[in-house]
């Protein structure tokens, strides 16, 4: 599960990097399908981070990755 969410990481990254922004993955529980992550730069600084985290990323790993629950930011 861990390398899904890594090649999915790499899938989202460019459009954060356009921002100014970028992720890093810090963990991922199989057991619970929760995705630890930080969001660096500007994406770590700007008021609609939730917002990116939530509808953006995490909706996008729980389409491409079975077993991802939630993303949460670290």
């Amino acid at each position: 599960m861990r390398a899904q969410v890594e090649e999915c990481i790499e899938i989202i990254r460019p459009a954060l990097q356009a921002d100014g922004g970028d992720i890093e993955l810090k963990d991922v529980d199989e057991s619970t399908g929760i995705v630890s992550v930080t969001l660096v730069g500007a994406c770590g600084t700007c008021p609609a981070s939730t917002q990116t985290l939530k509808a953006g990323i995490e909706r996008i790993m729980r389409d491409r990755v079975d077993g991802v629950t939630e993303v949460v930011a670290v």
